[in-house]
C-alpha cells in the first residue's frame, strides 16, 4: 500500500479525499502527521500555482509522494472573488461564518438571477524529488443564496445552491455532493490518471 500525503491540516479535507481514493489501495495521511513539514505559503496567483507548491513542498520535506489541493469559490458578481482567497476572505482570522458573512455583505442588492458562482478544485501530485506527477482541475457551477441552507458540508457549502437539485451543498446528502462537488470531479479525474500511473509502475 503506497502512503502518500495530503498536503492539508483540514481535517474534513483529508477524510474526503481519504475516502475518494479509497479504491486505490493508497493510504493518505494529513500533513499535520509529519511534525517536519512547514507551513506552505499560499502565494500563487491561481488555484493550480498553489496546489503544485503544497505538493511539491510537502512532497520534498516528507520524502513522499504529496497531494496538494487547492479550491475555492468564484463569483460573477464580484468578478471571480473570493477566488484563492477564498479560506481567507475575511481576514488572517477567517472563519465560515466569518466569511459568508461578508459574501453576503458584498451581494447586497444583487438579484437572484446575477448570484451566479461556481467552485474550483485543482489537484496536484509530486514525487519527493519534487516533481509533478498529475494535475487536475474541475468545476461546479451554482448560485449563491442569501439565507445559509443545511447542515452538511463546510465553507461555503450552506449558501451554494445547486439549480437542478433547488438545494444547497448545505442541504444534499454527502453521497449526492461525493457524486456533484468540484472536490469529487477533480479527484475523480486525478484518481484515474493516479490509477493508471500506480498500473505502470508495478
Amino acid at each position: 500500500m503506497k502512503t502518500i500525503v495530503l498536503a492539508s491540516r483540514n481535517a474534513k479535507k483529508a477524510a474526503e479525499i481519504e475516502g475518494l481514493l479509497k479504491h486505490l489501495q493508497v493510504q493518505v495521511r494529513p500533513v499535520s502527521e509529519f511534525p517536519a513539514a512547514t507551513e506552505v505559503e499560499e502565494d500563487g496567483k491561481t488555484f493550480g500555482e498553489n496546489a503544485a507548491k503544497k505538493a511539491v513542498q510537502v512532497a520534498r520535506e516528507t520524502g513522499l509522494w504529496a497531494i496538494g489541493e487547492d479550491s475555492g469559490l468564484c463569483v460573477d458578481a464580484l468578478q471571480g472573488a473570493p477566488g484563492i482567497y477564498s479560506a481567507r476572505f475575511s481576514g488572517p482570522e477567517a472563519t465560515d461564518q466569518s466569511n459568508n458573512a461578508l459574501l453576503i455583505e458584498k451581494l447586497t442588492g444583487v438579484p437572484d438571477p446575477k448570484r451566479t458562482a461556481h467552485y474550483v478544485c485543482h489537484v496536484t501530485l509530486a514525487d519527493p524529488q519534487g516533481n509533478i506527477l498529475i494535475d487536475a482541475e474541475r468545476t461546479c457551477g451554482g448560485r449563491i443564496v442569501a439565507e445559509g441552507r443545511g447542515q452538511n458540508g463546510f465553507g461555503y457549502d450552506p449558501h451554494f445552491l445547486i439549480p437542478e437539485y433547488g438545494r444547497t451543498f448545505g442541504e444534499l446528502p454527502p453521497i449526492v455532493k461525493k457524486c456533484l462537488s468540484h472536490r469529487a470531479r477533480a479527484m475523480s479525474e486525478f484518481a484515474e490518471k493516479l490509477e493508471r500511473l500506480l498500473g505502470s509502475q508495478n
